[in-house]
């Protein structure tokens, strides 16, 4: 495992179709579970100070509850105003039960 990837979370702390925040390192992540794929991006909207992780997920797509502007997980691609920049997204690795992301 590269030092470069620190753990996030375990497997079964999140089902398939359900998302949280998490903080590590001073950083707000949304991470979630898309059909056994995890993602991991910002967790909060580039519109305005909403945290993603209370919003809505369909499919890897996650609607920010408070504008609605809609973001890609896999890609961090907006596609809904009011938003017009991408989110941050984060290489995700799993490494048994633990679901690690790397911060660079």
């Amino acid at each position: 495992m590269p030092q470069d990837f620190v753990k996030i979370a375990r497997r079964d702390e999140l089902a398939p179709g359900k998302m949280k925040r998490v903080d590590l390192n001073g950083r707000r992540i949304l991470l979630a579970n898309v059909d056994g794929h995890y993602c991991a991006a910002d967790d909060t909207c580039t519109h305005e100070e909403a945290s993603l992780s209370k919003g809505f997920l369909k499919g890897d797509i996650v609607k920010c509850p408070l504008h609605g502007s809609r973001f890609n997980l896999r890609t961090g691609e907006v596609l809904d105003d009011p938003a017009e920049q991408n989110l941050r997204i984060y290489a995700v690795r799993v490494d048994g039960d633990d679901i690690l992301i790397r911060l660079d």
